[in-house]
């Protein structure tokens, strides 16, 4: 009888200890997963003021139209460049997103390959006259300018360090034509043997949209990063030439 009572109070001493412990072991638990609770940022209460909310965007660009017909022949590396001056306005709930508007200027720059744009023509369509088989310039370019009001959704992982920090922005540009014209420089025969050094400029936009809308994307680390852009308006008015889409991509320089 007295081993039974032994062996009862030494069962019942290891049941509390153990017991004991299972419940050491929870209170950690709970004790971790409250403290990882209150590490998470709230970034409502994040503060930017010590943060310029007005930045330069900078873009460099290979250029190219999407739609262009057999018979219109680009060459060489087309380009653009834009400017811009930004301003971003953060969330108050969550800085780490916020809308970028501003205002700038691009430019795009088309070469074509013994080919002539006549901007400047009486045609009722703009012309795009084939010379491979006789005299042609031997740098020929299409200069196209917008004034640009660029607006972006913005998301920056780190905003209180955005120079040590991924961004990503997607948006629109809504422009308004300030210039077409070409530019041909020296003209040769079909050997490129040289006829004449000079260069000639046409200047007109009768043939062109004068009013763009254009889809923007870009995604960035610290200033550097690259961007990709697509006009969802054609570049020639219904009627007067093709369907054809500018579309760039780049890089870019840029705080936000």
């Amino acid at each position: 009888m007295r081993k039974l009572l032994v062996a009862a109070l030494v069962l019942m001493t290891t049941t509390a200890a153990l017991a004991q412990t299972d419940t050491t072991v929870h209170l950690k638990k709970d004790t971790v997963a409250a403290s990882a609770k209150s590490k998470k940022k709230d970034w409502s209460k994040v503060l930017l003021g010590n943060r310029p909310n007005d930045h330069l965007m900078i873009q460099f660009a290979y250029d190219n139209w999407a739609g262009t017909p057999d018979t219109i022949r680009t060459t060489g590396f087309s380009r653009s460049f834009n400017f811009y001056f930004m301003f971003d306005f953060p969330f108050k709930t969550d800085p780490r997103w916020s809308v970028g508007a501003g205002l700038g200027i691009g430019w795009s720059n088309i070469f074509f390959d013994k080919q002539q744009v006549l901007v400047a023509s009486q045609n009722p369509t703009l012309a795009f006259p084939n010379n491979a088989g006789g005299d042609h310039f031997k740098k020929y370019k299409l200069v196209t300018s917008y004034l640009q009001i660029p607006l972006e959704l913005r998301y920056s992982m780190d905003p209180i360090n955005p120079n040590r920090s991924w961004k990503f922005a997607v948006g629109v540009k809504v422009g308004t034509m300030t210039t077409a014209y070409t530019k041909a420089k020296q003209l040769v025969n079909n050997a490129n043997q040289p006829i004449n050094n000079f260069i000639e400029k046409e200047v007109s936009k009768k043939y062109f949209n004068t009013t763009e809308l254009v889809g923007t994307a870009r995604v960035s680390y610290g200033v550097f990063g690259i961007f990709a852009q697509y006009q969802v308006t054609p570049l020639i008015k219904s009627n007067y030439g093709p369907n054809m889409y500018p579309f760039s991509i780049g890089i870019q320089l840029s705080g936000l």
